[in-house]
């Protein structure tokens, strides 16, 4: 189960964390793994040299997916230079947290780029490959926060939710050309995004999670797996929580 030997993956924002993990996963499934980062090209190094010490295949992209325009040229030449693309996991992202009052238009917009704009862009040039092989996988890192919202995250929430509402369009859209598009909301995870919450305030969200714990990378790395191999061929549209019961 779960073979994706011969395939090639685009996972955005792969150089730490959800993307990380999801890459590496792929990878072990047997796909060609490509990670794109933006500014810490050590760390996606890191990444990519993980991978290929297990012997699979892994490369590092440098991509900024809030431009657009790039965003479409890099996965057409990848595409291009790779022979294919099977499958886009649209995970990188930014959380600049404030209240509504204290919100900057600024801070929103960026927000809106990278979370949004970037994975729609993303996904555009993706489905135009995936529509000539009748065949892929589009898959959203969207957010429990999406879902419930949270006081602080009003720019966060906004551009988690819209990525549902897109991936059930998308879906609509392409699944008579073999295109399947799903959306994962993941829980609170500990990643770097998670990391700066500390003391009570993270003793009271976890006190919120049914199964009693934060949740790991892999663990939505493997959601992700799923979504994206051919046992997932009748499923698109769908939003899959791995939250431990956080929302339901």
């Amino acid at each position: 189960m779960f073979d994706l030997t011969g395939k090639v993956a685009f996972v955005t924002g792969g150089s730490r964390g959800i993307g990380r993990a999801t890459g590496e996963a792929l990878a072990e499934l047997g796909a060609h793994v490509v990670l794109t980062y933006v500014g810490n090209e050590a760390q996606a190094r890191e990444a990519v040299d993980a991978i290929l010490a297990a012997g699979r295949k892994a490369e590092a992209l440098r991509l900024d997916v809030s431009d657009g325009a790039a965003a479409e040229t890099a996965i057409a030449e990848t595409a291009k230079r790779l022979g294919r693309l099977d499958i886009l996991v649209a995970n990188a992202g930014i959380s600049i947290d404030a209240l509504l009052l204290r919100l900057k238009d600024d801070d929103f917009d960026r927000t809106l780029a990278v979370n949004l704009k970037g994975a729609v862009a993303c996904s555009r040039a993706a489905i135009k490959v995936m529509m000539r092989a009748k065949s892929g996988r589009v898959i959203f890192v969207s957010s429990v926060v999406g879902e419930m919202g949270n006081a602080g995250q009003t720019a966060y929430a906004a551009s988690k939710a819209a990525l549902l509402g897109v991936a059930k369009s998308l879906a609509r859209e392409y699944a008579s050309r073999g295109i399947t598009v799903n959306a994962v909301t993941p829980g609170y995870v500990d990643t770097d995004m998670t990391t700066a919450m500390t003391g009570e305030a993270r003793d009271k969200t976890v006190a919120a999670i049914p199964a009693g714990r934060t949740g790991q990378a892999r663990e939505i790395a493997t959601a992700i797996a799923y979504l994206a191999s051919d046992e997932a061929a009748y499923v698109t549209g769908q939003t899959l929580r791995v939250n431990g019961g956080m929302y339901m």
